[in-house]
């Protein structure tokens, strides 16, 4: 479906209510998600009922606080408690148009449900997205995130097909087939993940060919960070030639903000999300301008509502007008980091926890074992990792080729290359509390 934009400039009105009509919008929108979450949802009928808490309370957008955040490891076990889509789901099972899952690297693959009316809401912010960088009708699009498994591909697609562009669904997959095409058919947009757009540019020099001279002039990278860095960007939009934008977003919440094409940070979708920036430790909020951990509530999610999601990304927000003339909030340097020690291998979320798993399940090791973090695994272009490396204590009886066995199985599990280095038993510190799985150092 093609949807007709609010001007020339700007896909939807909202985009410039000033921050009263967006805070008196957000509040409107809250009462009734709070009211509808706590008739449908077994989860947060619980949790509201844990806390005492009763959605005809809610008086102001400050009285949201009085709720617990949620946080991924409940999600999950509640899930488990309830398979296989868990308690979360608030509209009929039969409104469940798609499902979509997490990677799966510390659990099961987590779902989250859509309905027919968040997949139009989702397509029309994905679309609002890409109008604000510049994308039109007569823009011919090619897709380069991946559609198996992944959130990203579905959703960028329709949002282009939605503004009314050509759109070819290439995935992430069979670089040079991508090149071949992009220059055949005039490709005049991409998305795709940071390091496959830097991928696709190198196997492109590597085949004699110069992606300055195909007809690319916009990409949209997400899934990583990428565009919000700035060396980053500037590495990709000379090896393209093109404006480099970045998006965010999240298997719960797709998607939570992008950057216009004046390129000064991602505009939170505050329409769509009621947004917070808390203290990782107290919880309070914090000022614009300080960095916190983002916190998101759906405003008008049907499938699976989430209400204080604890998304565990690093931001800083800025309340101020963008150039643009939008007036939702942004945030400078997308996101700057994690709150726990999650690592990002190629665009996969990898966590120490997942590779303990994958360890302890492996002949001959001791259990213990150390992340190494230096240059030999980070692209000496963008600083992203490229694979895992680590120390591992073998037992002294460990069957012939475990340390290539655990390398192999660390990479069929986790679709990362890892490199193992053996170590004999006694070798690695040891601690009766938390363990520190991960060593910065430089290169070995």
């Amino acid at each position: 479906m093609t949807s007709r934009p609010y001007h020339d400039d700007y896909w939807d009105e909202r985009e410039l209510w000033s921050r009263d009509q967006l805070a008196e919008y957000q509040l409107g929108a809250l009462k009734q998600q709070l009211a509808y979450v706590g008739s449908r949802s077994d989860l947060y009928r619980q949790r509201f009922a844990e806390v005492g808490f009763e959605p005809g309370d809610l008086r102001s957008l400050e009285d949201l606080t009085t709720l617990p955040v949620t946080r991924k490891g409940e999600y999950v076990d509640a899930i488990e408690r309830v398979p296989p889509f868990g308690p979360g789901v608030a509209c009929d099972p039969r409104d469940v148009r798609r499902v979509h899952f997490s990677s799966g690297t510390t659990s099961q693959p987590t779902p989250m449900c859509w309905s027919q009316r968040d997949l139009d809401r989702w397509a029309d912010l994905y679309a609002r997205s890409a109008y604000s960088q510049g994308v039109r009708d007569t823009d011919i699009y090619q897709c380069l995130f991946s559609f198996s498994w992944f959130v990203g591909g579905l959703g960028g697609t329709l949002s282009y097909q939605r503004i009314g562009a050509t759109c070819i669904p290439g995935g992430s997959v069979d670089a040079q087939r991508q090149i071949d095409t992009l220059f055949r058919y005039g490709t005049t947009c991409v998305g795709g993940t940071p390091s496959f757009m830097l991928h696709l540019a190198e196997v492109a020099q590597e085949l004699g060919r110069d992606l300055r001279d195909s007809q690319v002039r916009r990409i949209m990278v997400g899934g990583e960070p990428g565009a919000g860095i700035p060396a980053t960007r500037q590495r990709i939009e000379e090896l393209w030639d093109a404006e480099c934008r970045d998006g965010y977003g999240s298997l719960e919440f797709q998607p939570i903000a992008w950057e216009c094409h004046r390129g000064a940070g991602g505009h939170l979708a505050e329409d769509f999300a009621y947004a917070e920036v808390l203290d990782p430790e107290t919880l309070d909020p914090v000022p614009d301008g300080q960095r916190g951990v983002l916190v998101l509530t759906h405003l008008d999610k049907e499938a699976c509502p989430l209400v204080r999601w604890w998304t565990g990304d690093v931001v800083v927000r800025d309340s101020s007008p963008c150039e643009c003339g939008r007036t939702h909030a942004r945030l400078p340097g997308g996101v700057l980091g994690r709150a726990d020690d999650m690592l990002i291998v190629k665009g996969v979320n990898v966590f120490p926890s997942a590779v303990e798993d994958v360890l302890r399940r492996s002949p001959g090791t001791t259990g213990e074992f150390q992340i190494v973090l230096d240059d030999e695994v980070r692209d000496p272009t963008t600083g992203f990792l490229s694979g895992l490396k680590m120390r591992v204590e073998f037992r002294d009886d460990a069957p012939e080729g475990a340390a290539d066995q655990l390398s192999a199985n660390l990479r069929n599990e986790l679709k990362v290359r890892a490199a193992v280095l053996p170590l004999t038993p006694g070798t690695l510190p040891r601690t009766t509390h938390k363990a520190s799985r991960l060593s910065e150092e430089g290169s070995a």
